[in-house]
């Protein structure tokens, strides 16, 4: 097993979805289907404080996250956003996850639901 580096390991921390605290999320409302899915990332990029995503509707994810190359696939299963990611080579593992909005802000929640999540503004 070889060591990760601090960096690494950050970046995938924060790209995995930052470990938050689970609020309500009455303000919230919950994406339901692919297509409505798709009609609010089509041509923008999801946005986070060293993190910029491009999630196409072709099942691509790709981006950057604390100057590091990100890459993935994503389908919409069941309801939620299923996606398996690659920070710089890394893989960061399969995860469906509950995907919610207000506004601009995609609030993405990991284990459907049941985890922690990370709010990304469309741009």
């Amino acid at each position: 097993m070889r060591p990760v580096p601090v960096l690494s390991m950050i970046a995938a921390i924060a790209i995995s979805l930052f470990a938050t605290a689970l609020p309500a999320a009455a303000d919230f409302t919950a994406i339901t289907s692919r297509a409505q899915f798709e009609q609010l990332v089509q041509g923008r990029e999801l946005r986070r404080f060293g993190i910029r995503l491009v999630v196409s509707p072709n099942g691509q994810i790709v981006g950057r996250a604390f100057g590091g190359e990100v890459t993935g696939a994503w389908d919409w299963n069941g309801g939620y956003f299923c996606r398996d990611l690659f920070y710089q080579g890394d893989d960061l593992g399969f995860n469906c996850q509950l995907v919610q909005q207000r506004g601009d802000t995609l609030r993405f929640t990991t284990d459907r639901g049941a985890g922690i999540y990370a709010d990304l503004t469309l741009r």
